[in-house]
């Protein structure tokens, strides 16, 4: 009876340590997939997709939650290159989330602004700098062009105006580019 007791014992803890072994193992590779997806969109932190950033639309995409063409500013190259990764077909870009556009970056009319740092509250990538009561200005470099910063400003001193000139549009990949420099400069300076 012991002996039975003994390997019901080793057993059961040897089904639970491959249990452990195989979700670390799942985990892991759903981590890998995450980071994978992630670096494909473009890391405006927009919130266009309904999710709160790149990496929770990534994570969603991952668990089978978000569809791929939910994305504007990754807009048909990132959806092209989302269904490549995840081996599925593409679709057309959900124009619900909105409308792909040109690279844009937000100006401050340093005239009309009246340092209210609502802007600096909605900015989702610290591109807008200032005090209160004080004029703001937009970090060109950081600006992702994400128009979170127009809706909360009373006095409506911010503009987008094209980061490209001639109207040329951005590669594909150009605001992960930027994105991974900027993350570098940081890691850099620290």
């Amino acid at each position: 009876m012991l002996t039975a007791s003994l390997y019901l014992l080793i057993l059961a803890a040897s089904a639970a340590a491959v249990l452990v072994m195989a979700a670390r193992h799942w985990r892991a590779r759903d981590e890998q997939l995450v980071d994978q997806i992630n670096a494909l969109l473009p890391q405006t932190q927009c919130a266009q997709c309904t999710y709160p950033g790149c990496r929770p639309y990534a994570e969603a995409i991952a668990k089978g939650e978000a569809d791929i063409n939910q994305c504007p500013p990754g807009g048909e190259a990132g959806i092209r290159q989302l269904a490549a990764l995840l081996d599925v077909a593409a679709k057309p870009l959900n124009t619900s989330h909105g409308e792909h556009k040109p690279l844009l970056l937000a100006v401050i009319d340093e005239q009309r602004c009246i340092g209210c740092t609502l802007c600096i509250q909605a900015c989702p990538v610290d591109a807008i700098v200032g005090a209160a009561k004080h004029m703001h200005t937009v970090i060109a470099d950081e600006c992702t062009g994400c128009e979170l910063c127009l809706p909360p400003c009373p006095v409506d001193c911010i503009d987008l105006v094209p980061a490209l000139p001639d109207g040329q549009t951005a590669p594909p990949d150009y605001l992960k580019l930027t994105a991974e420099a900027r993350q570098l400069q940081r890691e850099l300076a620290a």
